[in-house]
């Protein structure tokens, strides 16, 4: 399970009663919890978090126990009135919202130019389960390099991607290092913030923690029952 930051790590480790153990890998350091899930503050921004998580992925790989299952986690702006704060969001697509060109005529795609990848589709099973269990949104989460800090952007983005209902800086990293190992993945968000003009005033970053903890605490039946056959399901 990959977050951004410690803090994120921490709370969603608040969610398993087990201890935990610190384990060094060459270039990341993996959190194991007795009984629950290996955490990894895998760095802020998508090309940190595919690095790190990748990383983390051969590590487990070459000690011969895989991964089966990758989450990325932790806190992200929402698209109000459609993600308000402290709700939590589970991904149904996990999409890279500036990774592109600009033109003309406006943003396109990397898919578009003829090449690349901007979207990865968590299992259809898996979203609905855990969105079920925790009592979570379900939509788009956007990756992007550049947190949105202004109206005219959040409207921009909403624009293009009418689904959205977070924007986080590292689910596409993660996603990506996950597709490339051949590994399922999820994301779950808890909303700290309203994506648009940045008002600190207006976070909430502790309560977004709480719920994230909480969330993670409803989703461990889930995460722990996940079978093989459910990763065809898309």
């Amino acid at each position: 399970m990959a977050t951004a930051v410690p803090v994120e790590r921490d709370a969603v480790a608040r969610a398993f009663p087990g201890p935990v153990r610190e384990t060094v890998r060459p270039s990341v350091t993996v959190h194991e919890v007795t009984g629950g899930p290996d955490l990894l503050a895998a760095g802020v921004g998508p090309a940190l978090a595919a690095a790190s998580t990748a990383g983390a992925l051969t590590a487990a790989a070459l000690d011969g126990r895989p991964y089966g299952l990758v989450v990325s986690a932790g806190i992200a702006g929402g698209f109000p009135p459609h993600a308000p704060l402290g709700s939590l969001v589970v991904a149904d697509e996990i999409t890279a919202a500036d990774l592109g060109a600009e033109t003309a005529d406006g943003f396109l795609p990397v898919t578009d130019l003829g090449f690349g990848t901007v979207t990865h589709r968590p299992p259809a099973a898996l979203v609905r389960a855990a969105a079920a269990a925790a009592g979570a949104l379900t939509g788009t989460v956007l990756t992007v390099s550049t947190v949105t800090g202004t109206a005219a952007r959040a409207a921009e983005l909403r624009g293009r991607h009418p689904r959205a209902l977070a924007e986080a800086m590292e689910g596409f990293g993660v996603a990506e290092a996950a597709a490339a190992h051949g590994v399922p993945v999820l994301e779950v968000r808890a909303v700290s913030n309203p994506v648009g003009p940045r008002d600190r005033a207006a976070w909430r970053i502790g309560d977004a923690l709480d719920a994230l903890t909480e969330g993670f605490g409803k989703l461990a039946p889930v995460l722990e029952s996940w079978k093989q056959h459910d990763r065809h399901d898309q």
